[in-house]
């Protein structure tokens, strides 16, 4: 009897600027039928279009061709490993044209496909004047868009990989299609394969951030072996759904459980209706099991008919930024630091006045060792180190030059123990982004292999809308829980965490260290108590979901993150730090939970 087909899938880049070990380790390892490399962030669309506003010819990540790919075509032709990237970016053609002279000059017999419809600036003119307005803030959208890019699916991606590509590079792309693609390709899933859709973009979503699937970010990270080794992740999936995580062998990093559990929830919103170009998936019934010490197993996910619009990811031009730094040393540093991002706010306030130009449109003081992201729960104000961040934004960039000259002054001005000037900021474009959502049949898709182009037909019939899922008032029965006398823990002990973003918004996936404390997690983590913990960085609801299949609860924080991506002045515009705050909050629990819950951590 043939063995079972397994398409192995390494997750290669979770984001531009990932470590370049990734793709020759994976390549080495011999695990790997396919490298997916996802570059395309929210706040990178916004950087590949300032860099383009500079330099017309850029636009891509440079990082795939230039470092991932050199160090690795001739390893890929030998051994027949094909290649999915988003690197094109907002100009995905100088990424082909990049790629295809590297390939003719080491003479390697690779055919690159490059996909494209992703581009709909064009209509964004048409759009404005209709009426459309931002999904997030309701606001129109702005006159100077840089960059307009609707989120494709995988169904141009296994188009090429069916006309016979050896690397497929796209445009903006879905993150989870990269690994979709190559599955509906190799496994023949059609369109209307909603289950098994759902489980090829839920594998595609656990490998698509890199080392996070492996160890990376974990809450237990002091049980995480040899960071400097990490191993990136593979997807070994099966043509019926089910697929299992690993990496590669004699690599750092970890394959648990908990890691992975973390990595589902991440990013997500409502986890019964995540909605993707192709399907709207249904993650809540979704089990990870840890199969050995090298692998877990993912299965469940479910799918739905997809919605007949694409999300559009678009950028535009609002103004400048410049944002300065000092560093205060000595008694009271965290006093004198406020002080002097106070000073420096008004001292220039005054000098644009009198230079008869506007006021700032927004700035921003933070303090780094104050624990200024904590708000109220700051446990460092003593601190005799600190460095302090002042932001300001401004629709003229000679108002902000004025403002960068007003950084070294304290040196010598204010503050006793003030240092770490350095040069003066530089002043950058503000280059923010905004989204909404756009018809399928107005965005057709293409690929083409050199000179050849071909239309990829798309299932345009209907589309479903989006239901939110019902919220759960009790998943399981508390009243058992309230018997014995309570004691306070810290969240970390009973549960891990990892928090993500999509524009303003930030989610936290909690995840129960055992799935019997989950009811008592319910009980204690309401969405009063934990807008309450987090209330001074989140402004809006809190929204909070169920997932009954790995035991977890995601949050969803509104209006979290001052914008988020660029638009966000904080240090922390990803709500990278949520997740960590929340885990410091005390919980009540019976006194046997709470020493259980210390032997095991």
């Amino acid at each position: 009897m043939a063995a079972e087909k397994i398409v192995r899938i390494g997750g290669a880049s979770g984001f531009w600027g990932d470590s370049r070990v990734a793709a020759p380790q994976l390549v080495a390892s011999g695990q790997v039928d396919y490298l997916v490399f996802d570059y395309l962030a929210e706040t990178t669309m916004a950087i590949l279009a300032g860099a383009r506003l500079k330099r017309p010819e850029l636009g891509y990540a440079t990082d795939f061709v230039d470092v991932a790919m050199r160090s690795v075509l001739g390893d890929l032709a030998a051994n027949k490993i094909k290649v999915v990237s988003n690197a094109g970016g907002i100009h995905p053609r100088a990424c082909v044209a990049a790629l295809e002279k590297m390939i003719a000059d080491a003479k390697l017999p690779l055919k690159v496909a490059l996909v494209e419809g992703d581009d709909v600036s064009a209509q964004v003119g048409a759009l404005a004047a209709a009426g459309t307005r931002d999904l997030a803030t309701g606001a129109p959208l702005p006159a100077r868009v840089v960059s307009a890019n609707a989120y494709l699916g995988a169904l141009p991606i296994a188009a090429a990989l069916a006309a016979g590509a050896d690397i497929v590079v796209t445009g903006r792309v879905v993150d989870s299609a990269l690994a979709l693609g190559p599955l509906m390709h190799e496994f023949g899933w059609g369109a209307t394969d909603y289950d098994l859709l759902a489980a090829g973009s839920l594998a595609g979503h656990i490998i698509e951030c890199g080392c996070q699937a492996t160890g990376g970010l974990f809450t237990d990270w002091e049980a995480v072996p040899d960071w400097p080794t990490i191993g990136y992740p593979i997807a070994e999936c099966r043509a019926d759904g089910v697929f299992r995580i690993t990496k590669p062998i004699d690599t750092g990093g970890v394959i648990a459980r908990g890691a992975v559990c973390e990595q589902l929830l991440y990013e997500i919103g409502d986890p019964g209706a995540y909605v993707l170009p192709d399907v709207i998936c249904d993650f809540r019934d979704v089990t990870v099991v840890q199969d050995d010490p090298r692998h877990v197993r993912v299965h469940g996910a479910r799918g739905l008919a997809p919605t007949d619009t694409y999300k559009v990811s678009a950028t535009a031009l609002d103004g400048f930024r410049c944002t300065g730094s000092l560093v205060i040393v000595g008694i009271d540093a965290v006093k004198k630091a406020e002080r002097t991002g106070e000073a420096i706010v008004a001292r220039t306030r005054r000098l644009l006045r009198d230079a008869g130009l506007a006021d700032y449109t927004a700035t921003h003081v933070e303090v780094l060792g104050a624990e200024t992201s904590y708000g109220p729960h700051s446990r460092t104000r003593a601190n005799r180190e600190v460095m302090l961040r002042v932001v300001a934004d401004h629709a003229e960039r000679r108002a902000l030059e004025l403002f960068a000259r007003e950084i070294a002054p304290a040196g010598t001005s204010w503050s006793p123990g003030t240092t770490g000037a350095g040069g003066r900021p530089q002043v950058s474009p503000l280059v923010k982004p905004f989204s909404f959502l756009l018809d399928k049949h107005t965005v057709p898709a293409t690929f083409a292999i050199g000179d050849e182009r071909r239309d990829v037909a798309m299932p345009l019939a209907g589309g479903s809308v989006p239901r939110p899922s019902t919220p759960v008032v009790a998943p399981l029965e508390t009243a058992p829980l309230v018997v014995e006398t309570a004691e306070r823990v810290p969240l970390v002990l009973l549960a891990w965490a990892r928090s993500g973003d999509k524009g303003d918004l930030s989610n936290v996936g909690v995840v129960a260290r055992r799935a019997e404390w989950l009811p008592l997690l319910w009980d204690r983590l309401t969405p009063m108590r934990v807008k309450a913990w987090l209330g001074h960085l989140v402004l809006g609801e809190v929204e909070r979901f169920h997932l009954p299949g790995i035991a977890a609860i995601n949050f969803v924080l509104h209006q979290a993150l001052d914008g988020g991506g660029m638009s966000s002045r904080r240090l922390d515009p990803l709500g990278k730090g949520m997740a960590q705050m929340l885990l410091d909050m005390p919980i009540e629990v019976p006194r046997s939970i709470a020493r259980d819950a210390r032997e095991e951590t």
